[in-house]
């Protein structure tokens, strides 16, 4: 039942179209997943995938799938060969337009969907930092994370303030995916329409004011923002959009196309509107295949835009006004390992000392078939590697600062799930394959080890191409090393 002054306040906005908009609410949701390019081709998946996929318009390896079918238990996904995303959620990322070699933040990041989307534009090149505020969230955020293979992202739990204090103008585009009062979810999410208040539209919107000053202060100059919500509520989307505008006057609304499906914003349903907010996008369920969802972007003045650089092979990014960018240098000193890899020397309380690496270096030289490159950290006896040029992290609530390699005990290193996520086939000296209808792999999500002949050592568990863990293998036997708190009958 939808909230009566909700009702109200949607028949004054959208007048002749109220009744189209109502029957929409009432109908089934549309259905749709994102095929994740960091670990598949799309057009390949496509041939594997036993599902019925029509394109979604606005983004790229976007597909809606029909309702009858259960993707979320197909081993392809446990292997983070696609995402499960609402469409019209997939919009904001889309229109971020992240590129490789970028500093990139997803301020309000969980559930991973929009950050995991933002890290396939990436193609694991420059850093994308995902933040959550609240743990429990943060926690999902980053297991999403890894499950799709992210090699260049880091996972914080902050406030956006504490944020803007270590990162002022660091960013080149950040996306705000704000916290709102979830009325483009009420197809979807019955506990959406029941807590639903004009109280809560005005908290709010409040509360996206906050968050949007603290990411204008992480922005660089030419810098791009992109504001998002999925409410339908003028008072935190144009409005919000607005009054930010009116707070920085170094901002400007981007004129972009009109993608598909979508309407313009419409400043005549608030006060006061700033110039340019009709340029902001409004997603209808009445108009398109997916929930209601607004978005905006907007650029910093100043700068220069980031599709004017040049990105060398040293890390040192030169742009089209002649000037030149080294990427920032962690603390303490770094040497060389055999795989490719640095090992840098920390102090601080929350890196808990230095790492060898000469555990891991043995791993990689015996079965990694590919070199990893970059600087590794150690959390206790974690090992990392961070996406390169991140500054320290020290004082942040970090869940994930790059990519877990793994664990080192008393000089032997034991590969991360992460890892194995992170890499190909063709990457690894060692690989067991299996067919995703079989009941071998049945058995290896829930846990179970298998008899197989061949060569001792770690080996990379593979679907259909796809890396999905590791197992052991001594004496015939398999051992599965999947993790179990992602076991799970299928």
């Amino acid at each position: 039942m939808l909230p009566e002054q909700f009702k109200e306040r949607m028949r004054n906005m959208l007048g002749a179209e109220y009744e189209e908009f109502q029957a929409a609410l009432g109908k089934e949701e549309y259905h749709a997943l994102r095929i994740n390019p960091l670990k598949a081709d799309i057009a390949q998946a496509l041939k594997k995938l036993p599902f019925l996929l029509r394109p979604v318009p606005w983004a790229e390896g976007g597909f809606y799938y029909e309702g009858q079918d259960q993707p979320g238990k197909h081993p392809f996904h446990d292997a983070g060969v696609y995402y499960i995303q609402e469409p019209s959620a997939q919009s904001a990322a889309a229109l971020l337009a992240a590129r490789p070699g970028e500093r990139v933040l997803d301020l309000c990041a969980a559930p991973g969907g929009k950050s995991t989307q933002i890290a396939a534009c990436m193609a694991g090149r420059g850093i994308l930092v995902c933040n959550e505020i609240h743990p429990a969230r943060a926690k999902i955020l980053s297991e999403n994370v890894e499950r799709l293979g992210v090699r260049n992202a880091v996972v914080t739990n902050e406030t956006p303030d504490r944020l803007a204090d270590r990162f002022p103008g660091f960013f080149d585009r950040i996306l705000v995916d704000a916290p709102c009062s979830g009325e483009g979810m009420f197809r979807k999410n019955d506990a959406a329409c029941e807590e639903w208040s004009t109280e809560n539209v005005k908290l709010c919107a409040e509360r996206q004011d906050a968050i949007l000053n603290a990411a204008h202060a992480m922005l660089r100059p030419g810098g791009t923002l992109c504001y998002s919500t999925c409410t339908f509520a003028p008072a935190e989307n144009e409005g919000s959009v607005s009054r930010f505008l009116h707070a920085h006057r170094d901002m400007r609304m981007e004129k972009l196309p009109c993608p598909e499906g979508f309407a313009p914003g419409r400043p005549d349903w608030i006060e006061d509107p700033e110039e340019g907010v009709e340029h902001s996008f409004r997603l209808w369920p009445h108009k398109l295949k997916g929930e209601g969802h607004f978005v905006a972007v907007l650029r910093k003045e100043g700068g220069f835009g980031r599709e004017d650089f040049q990105e060398q092979e040293n890390g040192r990014k030169r742009f089209a006004d002649g000037t030149t960018e080294m990427p920032l240098k962690e603390g303490g000193s770094a040497r060389t390992l055999k795989n490719g890899a640095q090992s840098a020397h920390r102090k601080d309380k929350k890196a808990g000392g230095s790492p060898s690496g000469d555990s891991f270096t043995a791993f990689a030289e015996q079965y990694l078939l590919t070199p990893l490159t970059g600087s590794m950290l150690r959390f206790g006896d974690q090992i990392y590697l961070p996406p390169s040029g991140l500054p320290p992290l020290q004082g942040l609530r970090v869940l994930r600062p790059g990519l877990h390699l793994g664990t080192e005990k008393k000089g032997r290193f034991e590969p991360a799930h992460a890892l194995a996520l992170a890499i190909k086939p063709s990457d690894a000296r060692y690989v067991y394959d299996m067919s995703s209808d079989s009941r071998e792999i049945r058995a290896w999500l829930n846990g179970e080890s298998l008899p197989v002949e061949g060569e001792k050592g770690w080996y990379l568990i593979c679907v259909e191409g796809y890396a999905v863990g590791w197992g052991k293998l001594a004496g015939g036997m398999l051992k599965n090393h999947y993790p179990k708190g992602l076991r799970r009958l299928i």
